[in-house]
């Protein structure tokens, strides 16, 4: 009897004397999504948190982000040909490489994204917010042509956030 009492008390003073490791508190911080190589043609993202998430190399033709957090997220090497991105916050994303053909990017905040080497063929980029957003020359120059509005969350001209002349 005394030694299952002895051996109680030992245990016991391991579990509140012994230092315990750190856990995660995950109700603060939520894992990122992943969605890379994935196939998200016409999937409906809208209102969505999705900060950080990662949708590299993936189809998002006709995919719906309106109005949706995707601040931090990875985008590189996709293809979002008539995506709606209508209102979407992309502040700080990581956009390089991805074909916005026909795209919806109306009043979006793209605030230092970074957008090297992609394409916006027939983008509606009306009242798009591009401020310290990291592009290339011809980029640049193609979207002013097209460059118009204010964007509604932050109140500056696409024209101004583009550096337009």
């Amino acid at each position: 009897m005394k030694i299952r009492q002895l051996a109680a008390l030992l245990f016991a003073l391991t579990i509140f004397i012994l230092p315990q490791p750190a856990l995660a508190q995950s109700k603060y911080y939520d894992p990122p999504l992943s969605f890379s190589n994935a196939e998200l043609s016409r999937r409906d993202f809208s209102g969505q948190m999705l900060r950080a998430a990662e949708f590299s190399n993936a189809n998002m033709d006709l995919t719906n982000f309106s109005n949706a957090d995707l601040r931090g997220a990875i985008m590189s090497a996709s293809v979002m040909t008539k995506a709606n991105l209508h209102g979407a916050n992309l502040t700080n994303a990581m956009i390089d490489q991805v074909r916005f053909t026909q795209a919806d990017l109306s009043d979006a905040n793209l605030t230092e994204t970074i957008l090297l080497r992609s394409t916006f063929d027939e983008a509606d980029i009306t009242g798009a917010d591009f401020t310290d957003a990291i592009m290339d020359g011809a980029q640049v120059k193609e979207l002013c042509t097209k460059a118009s509005g204010i964007n509604s969350q932050t109140g500056i001209s696409t024209r101004d956030s583009l550096g337009c002349r």
